[in-house]
């Protein structure tokens, strides 16, 4: 499980050190890709099978699963982290993203979130009410 929020920097190639709570969990590789409200998802190995398989499983003649699958696994990059913890985010992931410098790496449960400092402050900030509001309709009776 990926919890809390991170907020490493991106340097002049690309890279991007891993928070290091879970640097051990992803050291034998993570794959990072397009998200929604873009971000970019990274995903354990083990995990990234878990939804292919799944996805494997819907009907191929539903259109919104074709156009899903098609960016989900065309944006798709395997990584390994170096020794330091870090990865190489591919140019046209970062760009999608809109990464600057100033990155923040939140956990999202099964995944982390790479996103760009400023988007993740706009996302928050329009988000926090909705989040107040929701509580009872996502978690009824839970929380």
């Amino acid at each position: 499980m990926f919890l809390g929020t991170h907020q490493p920097r991106l340097d002049d190639k690309g890279r991007l050190f891993l928070p290091a709570k879970y640097r051990e969990e992803l050291a034998e590789g993570l794959v990072i890709t397009k998200g929604q409200e873009r971000c970019l998802y990274v995903f354990p190995v083990e995990e990234f099978q878990r939804i292919t398989e799944a996805l494997s499983t819907a009907p191929v003649t539903a259109k919104a699963v074709r156009d899903y699958s098609r960016v989900f696994f065309a944006s798709a990059s395997d990584e390994t982290p170096d020794k330091q913890g870090r990865i190489t985010i591919p140019q046209s992931l970062r760009q999608y993203a809109g990464l600057g410098r100033d990155c923040v790496v939140i956990g999202a449960n099964t995944r982390l979130e790479i996103w760009d400092s400023q988007a993740w402050d706009t996302y928050l900030q329009a988000q926090e009410q909705a989040f107040a509001d929701l509580s009872e309709e996502v978690l009824p009776g839970i929380l």
